[in-house]
């Protein structure tokens, strides 16, 4: 499959992708959001390049090539480019051959389990008890989500005392559901591991990227002394990094992002080092752009799919990019559950109001 041209839609926040191949057959992707507009740029100069007009059968291989021909730019712009042309690859592929992308993949369309994801801190306790409760009745929603700390916070919380008041209230609010927490790498050992104990005594079962994720060890001090699942990758765009990470079992459930890692293909690379770890993949997809429906496909195909869905509640109010962005919305929650439909490819259609409105640019012939 050769990649006749490269096309990018792009706001500051959002940057879809489409491919086209040499017979005409087109694929859609994205790249990661927030800074997007970036991102495409980078595309179109360091990816690009190297994939266009070139046999993309081996989609490892071609992806390893930009790697190697851009070495002197291993960060995650390279990789949140990537991600852009990989999933448009995979569209194409699934339109071509009829089929969605899970069963491309060697799984199959059908449900998949969600958790309710908060994104919220500057909500009290109480509010967002009752704001879950609502969605536990309404959607059916088994599992949730919620913040502790502050983001990268220094041991800060959002303010005093939040921390150690939402995790009695989400019990008594939902006393039979999953509960996960969110640190956002607030945290030193010592104070992760205070923390860790207070989920602990509540029933939690996920605690998140409780250390900065770029410190290994700190993690991992946390995870062996911890009996609550200590989880973490999101950030994470380099496999010899996820090679370490998991060899010394820095966290026990690992959760890379499909967009922020560079695409479909090398997600699967570190689904299958964590399955040959013995640990689950709980992927990180923290908005309702096409990332969530990237994962909901991956999750319905890797043997070592963990639990859940990560499924963002948040609104246009937190989001106000995520409106409009489809002719008809992917997503839909029932009995707590997505699903993932047997139309070809990511069976999504990108809306044509919003790709006139946005910042255009080509690589190869149209």
């Amino acid at each position: 499959m050769i990649l006749k041209s490269i096309e990018t839609f792009t706001t500051h926040d959002v940057g879809f992708v489409r491919v086209t191949n040499e017979d005409g057959a087109q694929g859609w992707g994205q790249v990661s959001t927030y800074n997007a507009e970036i991102t495409c740029q980078v595309l179109h100069r360091q990816v690009a390049p190297w994939m266009t007009g070139v046999d993309t059968s081996d989609l490892d291989d071609v992806l390893d090539l930009v790697t190697e021909r851009e070495h002197k730019f291993p960060g995650s712009y390279l990789r949140r480019a990537m991600t852009g042309v990989d999933t448009a690859i995979w569209d194409l592929r699934g339109k071509l051959a009829g089929k969605p992308v899970a069963e491309l993949l060697g799984g199959s369309a059908g449900k998949v389990r969600a958790y309710a994801s908060s994104m919220k801190r500057d909500i009290t306790p109480a509010d967002e008890a009752e704001r879950l409760k609502a969605l536990a009745d309404r959607d059916g929603f088994t599992a949730f989500k919620v913040r502790a700390g502050a983001e990268v916070g220094r041991n800060r919380d959002e303010w005093p005392g939040r921390t150690e008041e939402i995790i009695p209230t989400m019990r008594r609010a939902l006393p039979d559901a999953d509960l996960l927490i969110d640190a956002n790498s607030c945290y030193s050992p010592q104070r992760a591991i205070e923390v860790g104990r207070l989920l602990e005594s509540e029933g939690f079962c996920h605690f998140e990227e409780p250390c900065p994720y770029w410190e290994l060890e700190q993690t991992k001090q946390v995870t062996d002394v911890l009996d609550i699942d200590v989880t973490g990758g999101e950030q994470d765009c380099d496999l010899p990094t996820w090679r370490r990470m998991i060899d010394m079992r820095a966290v026990d459930i690992v959760q890379p992002d499909v967009c922020y890692l560079g695409g479909i293909a090398r997600t699967l690379r570190v689904c299958r080092m964590a399955e040959e770890a013995g640990l689950p993949v709980t992927p990180h997809c923290a908005n309702l752009s096409m990332v969530t429906l990237f994962t909901m496909h991956l999750l319905r195909t890797i043997p070592n799919a963990g639990k859940y869905l990560e499924f963002s509640i948040e609104g246009a109010d937190y989001y106000p990019w995520q409106e409009g962005l489809f002719v008809e919305t992917p997503y839909a929650i029932e009995d707590g559950h997505a699903v993932v439909t047997d139309a070809p490819g990511w069976g999504v259609e990108i809306s044509p109001a919003w790709l006139g409105k946005a910042q255009y640019q080509v690589s190869g012939q149209i």
